[in-house]
């Protein structure tokens, strides 16, 4: 296996993983490149637990996070719902539904979360286990005889990208930080804040970017709030849900 440097981690953003990694599988382009990282893997029939071991190999000594393209279900195929049960539990969707965003603010996918648990619903378990399921949107050419220029929104099926991690309780769990790092950021804010016990202000404006900046580094997979896209959830092909 090649050898990376000290510190090397995968580490793709939410647009890294959608515009380039599942744009690039589901167009059948750079296959090699792709899994080396991403492998693809019906990950509903496979217990978490057991995922790691069976991750890309840049992603295989990672403790915490690991990626995966599933393919479309036979039974989705057919027009039914796809199955995220197995025999020891199943994943169960949590929250609603995220846009992913471009860095020019353009919609260019959804993501759904979802949490494993043990047992039969609705009887089961939670458990720590986590997943992120992303689907492209890419846009439709207008019909030109529709008479209309507006593209439709179109949801890929033939894969999804998905990222599953282990919810950890510690707020650094991705943080590749020394600790003494981020116990000298801690006193910063604490002398430039506006009073707050909490650390909460900061008034110097050169070290309000600094902790913005780490903020949202940390915090990368939420979605973007920023404007909606045209279209309506009915415009789009649901039936994964």
């Amino acid at each position: 296996m090649e050898e990376y440097p000290t510190g090397f981690r995968f580490y793709p953003t939410e647009e890294e993983l959608i515009s380039f990694y599942l744009h690039n599988q589901l167009h059948g382009l750079k296959q090699d490149k792709l899994h080396r990282a991403i492998p693809v893997l019906d990950i509903f029939d496979t217990e978490p637990w057991n995922l790691p071991q069976v991750a890309g190999e840049l992603c295989r000594e990672d403790r915490e996070q690991w990626f995966f393209f599933a393919p479309m279900q036979e039974r989705e195929a057919r027009g039914g719902r796809p199955s995220r049960s197995m025999a020891t539990g199943y994943w169960k969707a949590t929250g609603s539904l995220g846009y992913v965003y471009s860095s020019d603010n353009k919609v260019i996918g959804v993501k759904k979360s979802m949490v494993f648990y043990l047992g039969k619903p609705p009887t089961g378990r939670k458990t720590k286990w986590k997943l992120n399921e992303y689907r492209a949107i890419e846009l439709s050419p207008p019909n030109p005889n529709s008479g209309s220029n507006i593209s439709i929104p179109k949801l890929k099926r033939e894969f999804t990208l998905c990222r599953v991690y282990v919810v950890s309780g510690n707020s650094r769990a991705f943080d590749r930080r020394p600790p003494e790092a981020v116990a000298r950021e801690t006193t910063i804010q604490g002398g430039y804040g506006a009073g707050s016990s909490g650390g909460g202000g900061c008034g110097d404006p050169s070290l309000s970017g600094i902790v913005a900046g780490n903020a949202e580094s940390s915090n990368q997979w939420e979605t973007a709030s920023l404007e909606e896209p045209f279209w309506d959830w009915e415009l789009l092909d649901m039936d994964w849900l």
